[in-house]
């Protein structure tokens, strides 16, 4: 989420914890401890809190007037965290004017190699 606000110019929410894993393809790994990351995050304040979605099991285990208190959100990859956790959507360029994998060998091998 760090490195996707530094290189967008769009800062983190500060009213969101987060705790989780990802894997080099964007996947929110499950975490241990649920029940006390969300209980320190209730003592300081924090009312919104991303989650990864195979840790909704350990649901029953958090006293309900946390659950109460806190929004939490379930998610499964990085885009969802993103979409969630900075104060903005990040534009994405359309479709129609991005080169396709098939345009840019086609132009690599129009190209004149001098070397």
């Amino acid at each position: 989420t760090s490195i996707t606000s530094a290189l967008t110019s769009i800062p983190v929410r500060s009213d969101v914890a987060m705790t989780g894993e990802i894997t080099v393809r964007g996947r929110v790994l499950p975490i241990g401890g649920l029940k006390e990351k969300l209980l320190a995050a209730h003592r300081h304040g924090i009312r919104e809190v991303v989650l990864p979605i195979e840790n909704e099991k350990d649901l029953p285990d958090i006293p309900e007037n946390v659950r109460n208190e806190m929004k939490l959100h379930f998610v499964t990859s990085m885009d969802e965290v993103l979409k969630i956790a900075l104060e903005r959507q990040i534009e994405m360029a359309p479709i129609a004017s991005m080169l396709t994998a098939a345009e840019i060998v086609a132009r690599s091998r129009d190209e004149k190699v001098t070397h």
